[in-house]
């Protein structure tokens, strides 16, 4: 028996197909339908779905085939998703996905809206339900963008904390018919699209006909949810979260028509796949890059009880937060609030900074299997590459070296990498932006002092909190680059803790690095409606003021920063999504998220 004979024989017997050249000169082992079906699958040229991003579908039975066709032509890859509460398995799955779609199906459990079920309630599907409000809230808090249809809509706005008519025929009564029984490619009834959001940008019309199969809908509306289309008899239709999270749903049903090869109603779904899109390219660049915040406040948390960095809990700063925002280190700040300068104080104050140094490296133990202390970029990228986070550790407030000037040097042994020489008063090192009598007034003798060894040891020399004379003043004495770790753009929103464009080309001059906090009364004149693309703009403003290779982001979370759309860790990939919006390319983002910082350390490190 020949060898060709013996492998044939063999791969029969166990049913593993042979390779080409075999399966050429042997008798086919396949039937001819089954022949006919791998040869189509052969013939593809070359596998080129790779760009595509993968769009997580939770669906039922019966509306897979037009669910899953509409992201198809809309150019996603559908992924029909297990219905699982195991929360590990939820994350797993998330990790593969760019964007979620919640379809129809069954009515909501009242209960998880605190309502008792009425009569005539539909049926409902407890398991389903527990399942989609956990895989709903993952996906959010990774700011996977999420696009819901009927039933998807009606479970978005519970589970962000909104109540639904459990039966629209018999609590609110209209001359619309919204559960359809007729054709459901033709419309049942009109939509008024509201001008100014998203879906009104995406269908460009005033008003739509649209199909409807449903007798549930939105009672009270969900923080964070704006309504975008009524029907006639006041029932919202539509509802988004932009720019806030990336999040829309309808109460119609398009992708029965998408499906049907309706390219109005595909547009619907192309402008989410495309913003699938641009999330999964994010996602590509922070596996590529180093991401730093450069400046945080959470050891101030944790003496507060309940906290810790391994805890995801409502404080903006831990591993979880870190992970699912694709976040890789972050500046653990000692902060130190300016008390009295007598030599008590001074005492004091450095024996609490010491406090707060060492308090990091033990939090950071606690959780070595996820994370570690990090002194250089090196030790950034050494962490990475093994799935951890880098945590910093800065001095906020020079009030914490006391007046002995050894001190830099100590905590620089220690592994703090900057000091931030005033905060929000005066002290001895410098005057502060906020409280001193004449902003013209800068360094200290001390303070000059103090800069000069900062230069010498290392220690990298931050200006945020300074007044505009002290920020001149160590732009002239230093020798090596600066930088702003929590600052904004004073063009964009005029406040004495943010850097005027004269000042921001001199930090480029110097070869320092703005860090644009994302503290929202730095970021416009409201903090209330204070939003990520505030931060944004600011970010724009310096890069195109100090350049490219001088701007970055520290946050100030924790210790106050966070605006509507990035609030915490998790929403870091936010900024990176709005920067791929702008246009800004890969080698951008890279410099911004932590190319520019780190080069100014490595200058101060030499």
């Amino acid at each position: 028996m020949n060898i060709l004979r013996i492998l044939t024989t063999f791969a029969a017997a166990v049913a593993i197909p042979l390779s080409v050249s075999a399966q050429r000169s042997a008798p086919s082992i396949y039937s001819p339908y089954l022949q006919k079906l791998y040869s189509s699958t052969d013939s593809i040229s070359k596998l080129d779905n790779s760009h595509k991003p993968i769009i997580g579908v939770s669906v039922s039975n019966t509306m897979k085939g037009t669910c899953t066709r509409s992201i198809e032509l809309a150019g996603g890859i559908p992924l029909i998703l297990p219905e699982t509460q195991d929360p590990t398995l939820l994350n797993n799955t998330l990790d593969l996905l760019d964007g979620l779609m919640m379809s129809g199906g069954e009515d909501i459990a009242p209960s998880y809206y605190g309502e008792e079920k009425d009569p005539k309630c539909g049926k409902v599907n407890d398991a389903r339900d527990s399942y989609e409000l956990m895989l709903l809230k993952k996906a959010i808090d990774r700011n996977i963008p999420v696009l819901g249809v009927c039933r998807g809509l009606q479970i978005i706005n519970v589970a962000l904390g909104g109540s639904l008519y459990q039966d629209l025929p018999s609590q609110k009564p209209s001359d619309i018919k919204h559960s359809q029984l007729e054709n459901s490619l033709v419309p049942a009834h009109s939509v008024s699209l509201i001008p100014d959001t998203e879906v009104y940008r995406i269908f460009g019309e005033n008003t739509l006909g649209v199909n409807s199969r449903h007798h549930q809908g939105i009672k009270k509306l969900a923080p964070g949810l704006k309504i975008t289309a009524w029907s006639t008899d006041s029932i919202p239709e539509a509802v988004e979260a932009y720019p806030i999270k990336s999040i829309m749903a309808v109460q119609w049903h398009p992708e029965i028509n998408a499906a049907a090869g309706d390219k109005n109603a595909l547009k619907f779904f192309t402008a989410f796949v495309e913003r699938a899109a641009t999330y999964k390219k994010a996602k590509e660049i922070h596996s590529r890059i180093i991401s730093i915040d450069t400046h945080t406040d959470a050891p101030l948390w944790w003496s507060r009880g309940g906290y810790s960095l391994g805890l995801r809990k409502d404080n903006m700063v831990n591993i979880q937060k870190m992970q699912e925002g694709a976040l890789d280190a972050q500046f653990l700040a000692a902060f130190i609030s300016q008390k009295e300068r007598d030599d008590a104080s001074l005492q004091k104050a450095v024996e609490k900074c010491q406090q707060l140094v060492s308090s990091v490296y033990e939090e950071v133990a606690k959780y070595s299997d996820y994370a570690g202390v990090a002194v250089t970029e090196a030790d950034a990228w050494n962490l990475k590459s093994q799935g951890k986070r880098a945590f910093f550790i800065g001095i906020e407030n020079g009030y914490g070296i006391g007046k002995d000037i050894k001190n830099i040097k100590r905590f620089y042994d220690q592994g703090v990498n900057y000091i931030t020489l005033c905060h929000s008063s005066d002290n001895d090192i410098c005057h502060s932006s906020t409280k001193t009598e004449d902003e013209n007034l800068g360094l200290t003798p001390f303070g000059k002092k103090v800069v000069k060894e900062m230069n010498r040891v290392g220690m990298l020399i931050d200006m945020s909190h300074a007044s505009v004379g002290s920020f001149w003043d160590v732009i002239k004495l230093s020798k090596k680059p600066i930088f702003c770790s929590h600052s904004g753009a004073k063009a964009v929103f005029d406040h004495n803790r943010n850097l005027d464009d004269d000042q921001l080309r001199a930090l480029a001059a110097n070869g320092g690095v703005i860090q644009v906090c994302i503290f929202a009364s730095y970021m416009s004149p409201d903090r209330t409606k204070t939003d990520i693309n505030d931060v944004v703009a600011h970010i724009d403003h310096c890069v195109k003021v100090a350049g490219i290779d001088h701007v970055g982001i520290g946050s100030d979370f924790d210790g106050g920063g966070g605006v509507l759309g990035c609030a915490g860790d998790n929403d870091m990939i936010q900024i990176t999504v709005k920067l791929l919006e702008k246009g800004y390319s890969e080698e951008d983002i890279a410099k911004i998220w932590g190319g520019n910082f780190f080069r100014v350390l490595n200058a101060n490190r030499k």
